[in-house]
C-alpha cells in the first residue's frame, strides 16, 4: 500500500482560493489520470476517473474501494481509494511562490497513478471577491475581465505531480 498526494500548482492573476467546485473534499469531483501497473510498468492508454461518491467492493475479502482495475497487458489487479480531508485551495500566495498544493489523497494497491488530467468543475475566486464556478481548465487556462474589481483575471501554467505520501 502506498498513498500517493496529488499536488497543483498555477499562476494566478488577480486570482485566489482555486479549488473543485464544493471543496477538495466535493464527492461528485472527478479526478483523471493515467495508472501505471506495478507488476509490469504498463502504463493505461486511457485516463482512470475516480470519485468519492463512487464506491465498489473489493473482489477479494471485505471492504470497499473507489476504483478496481486490471492492467490490460499483465491482468494483475489494481485498487484505488481516495482518502479525503487533506486537501486545501491554491491561494495567490502560493502559486506566487511557485508551492504546490495537495488536492487529493490516493491510497493505491498495485497502481501508481501518473498524469494527471484538468477538466472541468474548478471553482477560483477574484481578489475582488468574483467568485467563478463551473471552471473548465481542460485547455489549459482560464481568462475572463473582473467587472467588479476591474481587471483580467487569468489561470495559466497549470502543472501537477503526484508525491508519495508516508
Amino acid at each position: 500500500m502506498v498513498n500517493y498526494m496529488l499536488l497543483i500548482c498555477a499562476d494566478l492573476e488577480n486570482l485566489t482560493n482555486l479549488e473543485p467546485e464544493g471543496g477538495c473534499d466535493n464527492t461528485n469531483f472527478s479526478y483523471f489520470f493515467k495508472v501505471k501497473c506495478g507488476r509490469c510498468g504498463e502504463v493505461s492508454q486511457k485516463e482512470t476517473c475516480v470519485t468519492l461518491n463512487e464506491v465498489v467492493p473489493l473482489s477479494q475479502g471485505k471492504g470497499t474501494t473507489n476504483l478496481v482495475q486490471k492492467c490490460k497487458f499483465c491482468g494483475r489487479e489494481g485498487t484505488v481509494t481516495m482518502i479525503s480531508g487533506r486537501g486545501k485551495p491554491l491561494t495567490q500566495e502560493d502559486s506566487e511562490s511557485g508551492k504546490y498544493c495537495p488536492m487529493m489523497l490516493f491510497d493505491c494497491r498495485g497502481y501508481e497513478p501518473v498524469d494527471y488530467i484538468f477538466g472541468g468543475g474548478w471553482k477560483v475566486e477574484s481578489i475582488a471577491g468574483t467568485k467563478y464556478e463551473a471552471v473548465d481548465l481542460s485547455g489549459g487556462d482560464f481568462a475572463e475581465y473582473d467587472e467588479k474589481g476591474e481587471c483580467p483575471v487569468m489561470i495559466s501554467n497549470l502543472r501537477s505531480k503526484f508525491d508519495v505520501v508516508k
